[in-house]
């Protein structure tokens, strides 16, 4: 299936595909929904539901009476859930409609958990946004996020070993120039993870509790089992449509409002992308072989009663 989203408008559209469906782990799902004790939720609000991942993942852990609202900024999406939840049989124990993390449209005290995946990375102001998740939360409830630390990638790869210093050093820079222009825009910051906490604890909430995603995106030849072949198809597409972490052109604009400029650009650009055609190629010849890690936090806290 790949990812029939490539090309839309609407935010994430890049990140929607096949490679989502293994984002986590059985084993850490069955943990984290103790942790969090989901056993005992029964309204949640998934925000920036996107086609609904997120939120179809928590209830698979949750009762069967238990009932999910997912909002998103972008009409697109909310239809694209509503469809995708409606193909699974799942259309009675989930709602999806439009609205903005900024102006949650709904009551104080509304759900049991209040929820987000890779969303505050999205945000001009994660701390109004968390405000109005924490509004909307019932006293005692949850609010839990799974956000990223997006800048570690840059040093978690096998290239990192085995590329020239100043190459390597030089991507670090590229990305981390562009994070800062994305926040300095108002669009987010790209590694939010790292300062979920102490939102969190500064807004008041209690039992505040931090653990990371065990799971990986290991890339092993042959790549022949369903999480393989999602992973190297959306690396393959990635490099023959030059898209790194962002198109060129959205690229470009955080690098220079990170305090890059266009000359330099163009070399950063060509060091990327020819970093993910060497991945590409040995691809190809069945030899690349990374452990494919990733830093992502999942902070939870209660609204206090």
């Amino acid at each position: 299936m790949g990812n029939e989203f490539v090309g839309s408008a609407g935010h994430s559209a890049e990140y929607f595909g096949d490679t989502r469906e293994y984002w986590y782990a059985p084993d850490f799902l069955a943990l984290l929904s103790q942790r969090w004790r989901l056993h005992d939720v029964q309204s949640t609000l998934d925000i920036g539901c996107g086609v609904g991942h997120w939120g179809r993942l928590l209830a698979s852990r949750m009762s069967a009476g238990a009932r999910v609202v997912g909002i998103d900024r972008e009409q697109a999406w909310v239809e694209a859930a509503r469809d995708r939840a409606a193909a699974m049989g799942l259309h009675e124990r989930f709602e999806y409609r439009q609205g903005t993390v900024e102006s949650l449209p709904f009551e104080a005290d509304s759900f049991d958990l209040v929820t987000c995946q890779t969303v505050l990375i999205h945000v001009h102001d994660p701390r109004t946004a968390l405000q109005e998740m924490i509004r909307v939360t019932r006293r005692g409830g949850l609010v839990a996020v799974a956000e990223p630390n997006n800048v570690a990638r840059a040093l978690l790869s096998p290239d990192v070993l085995t590329d020239p210093i100043d190459e390597v050093v030089a991507l670090v820079q590229f990305q981390l120039t562009c994070e800062r222009g994305k926040e300095a825009l108002g669009e987010g910051n790209n590694s939010i993870g790292e300062l979920v906490p102490r939102l969190f604890h500064s807004l008041g909430l209690e039992h505040v509790q931090v653990c990371q995603n065990d799971k990986a995106a290991p890339l092993i030849p042959p790549y022949d089992d369903p999480e393989g072949r999602a992973n190297v198809d959306e690396l393959r597409s990635f490099s023959e449509r030059e898209f790194w972490i962002w198109n060129r052109s959205d690229t470009q604009r955080y690098f220079v409002a990170g305090g890059g400029d266009k000359t330099s650009f163009e070399r950063f650009w060509s060091l990327a992308l020819a970093q993910q055609k060497r991945s590409a190629i040995a691809i190809d010849q069945g030899t690349l072989v990374s452990a494919g890690g990733n830093v992502v936090y999942l902070v939870s806290g209660r609204k206090p009663t």
